[in-house]
């Protein structure tokens, strides 16, 4: 993200953007309990339509075959620690298995990333690709804490975060340095002035506990699980909490565990360059004429020189905003995230030359979690949140300097963006965990780890490391050679038909498989 959060690493669709564009759940307050939270009953209704929090838009639709998405809420220990304390709420959705109950598995629970993306407004946009899931299971995801309706973040409002994301988050000088540090501490001061009291207790750690506790409420013994890009570090660290819990688990755009933030930052530029200069090169390799260069390195080169223009000289955005630099970098940043949405790259670019930023403005905003009557879901405060409970290192602008060249040399587009990121949490009220997370799982049930070799936020060499630190038995590599975030969203027949086969009839994929 601009100013100072890395981008997410969250599954998104073409649909959601594309509404964005063109234009459930339930919740709870913090209060005593000691109750025994295993035995408690979910009482599970048709949903309502998502909260602001979660990204705000309509109920969602009835399944195919006529059946309703249905919204609960669980009790969890705000401290883990302290389990018979304070309580929070955890907001879940679930589609009921539509096989015959004789077949059903259990559940299969979902974590779609961010970390800060909301499970509950997420699922029922991927519901139609998980149809044959459905077959054998009940289809689950929830809010973790700190996020939509699960004791969401607050920190600033919307007209504060629209200033925010307007901040310089490449700065040039001493007094672009100072405002983006002050903004940046301006926004981590806010999370501790309205969230302080949950600021300690969203670490993955704390979002693992509460998955065993959502497997036994809803009375599975063992956790079924797909983890999507920041799903699958919740998904390593609890194979490695409760590894003898781990049923039949699926892992798709990978986040490599073994990575600092800054190492995972620098993964990063490269990803997404990567992905521009395949984005470059779709578009050049087009019968018809590219619209945004004749060569690869023009493409690009006219790309450096619009954000350089930006710099200085913002354009008109979506009223009353201006596109500047920092918005039109996530704005691209966003559309690599899938090769659906290159098309309204090359759209954005074309209008963004004749002076008009509409187009990335909105890309931008889609990345941001604003939608189109300007409220902003708590996808960034959530994801400032959990990255700086999880992270330890905490960086200094000495830090970044020193860094800069190679950030650069990484992207020539995103890598100043990404390296001044690194400072997201330098003034954060709680002291972060740890360098990378523990996801060492010996004894677990096999995972199907799955790397996609043009994976932007998860470059595909994280999939090989998270393989090797489950540890040996565990991990199960398959590459897929496509393009965007994840794979099996990707409606690839042949990773689709390696992780159906796994998850509903427990077939384990040889390890190396390669799709393309």
């Amino acid at each position: 993200m601009p100013t100072s959060p890395r981008p997410p690493a969250i599954a998104v669709t073409a649909i959601a953007v594309l509404l964005a564009l063109s234009a459930a759940g339930c919740g709870g307050d913090t209060q005593g309990g000691d109750e025994d939270l295993t035995a408690q009953k979910l009482s599970w209704e048709t949903c309502e339509a998502p909260s602001e929090s979660e990204g705000g838009g309509t109920a969602p639709s009835p399944l195919p075959d006529g059946d309703v998405w249905q919204c609960a809420t669980m009790k969890a220990p705000l401290d883990w620690d302290e389990p018979e304390g304070d309580t929070i709420s955890l907001a879940l959705i679930r589609a009921r298995s539509s096989g015959a109950a004789d077949q059903r598995i259990g559940s299969l629970v979902f974590n779609f990333g961010g970390p800060g993306g909301s499970g509950v407004k997420a699922l029922p946009s991927f519901g139609a690709k998980y149809a044959k899931l459905r077959t054998r299971y009940d289809l689950v995801s929830f809010d973790p804490r700190g996020v939509g309706r699960s004791e969401g973040i607050r920190c600033e409002d919307d007209e504060e975060l629209d200033e925010y994301f307007q901040q310089d988050s490449t700065p040039d000088d001493t007094a672009e340095r100072r405002e983006f540090l002050d903004t940046t501490k301006n926004f981590n001061s806010a999370c501790e002035e309205n969230s302080g009291k949950t600021l300690p207790h969203v670490r993955t750690t704390d979002a693992a506990r509460d998955l065993d506790l959502l497997r036994q409420v809803l009375g599975d013994d063992r956790l079924h699980y797909f983890g999507i890009s920041y799903g699958t570090e919740l998904g390593g660290v609890y194979a490695h909490l409760f590894p003898r819990k781990v049923g039949r688990a699926v892992f798709d755009a990978v986040v490599d565990p073994t990575q600092t933030a800054e190492q995972g930052s620098l993964g990063q530029a490269e990803g997404f360059q990567l992905a521009l200069d395949n984005y470059a090169r779709d578009c050049v390799s087009k019968q018809e004429d590219c619209p945004v260069g004749d060569t690869e390195q023009e493409v690009e080169d006219r790309i450096i020189k619009l954000l350089a223009d930006l710099d200085t000289k913002p354009i008109t955005g979506v009223f009353p905003r201006d596109l500047t630099q920092s918005a039109a970098t996530s704005g691209i940043a966003q559309a690599m995230y899938s090769q659906d949405f290159w098309p309204i790259l090359t759209q954005g670019l074309e209008l963004a030359y004749d002076g008009d930023g509409s187009v990335l403005m909105l890309l931008s905003d889609s990345l941001n979690g604003r939608n189109e009557n300007g409220e902003y879901s708590n996808l960034t405060a959530a994801n400032v949140s959990i990255n700086c409970a999880d992270d330890k290192p905490r960086y200094t602008t000495e830090d970044v300097e020193a860094r800069l060249a190679e950030f650069r040399a990484a992207s020539p587009v995103f890598g100043e963006w990404l390296a001044w990121s690194m400072l997201t949490c330098t003034d954060w009220a709680v002291a972060g965990a740890a360098d990378h997370p523990d996801v060492r799982a010996p004894g677990s049930a096999p995972i199907l780890v799955i790397g996609n070799t043009g994976d932007p936020a998860t470059p595909y060499e994280g999939a090989r490391k998270m393989v090797e630190a489950l540890g040996p038995g565990v991990g199960v590599e398959l590459t897929y050679k496509g393009q965007g975030h994840g794979a099996y969203g990707s409606d690839n027949a042949c990773v689709q038909t390696a992780v159906d086969g796994y998850l509903l009839t427990g077939k384990v994929p040889k390890s190396g498989t390669v799709c393309s």
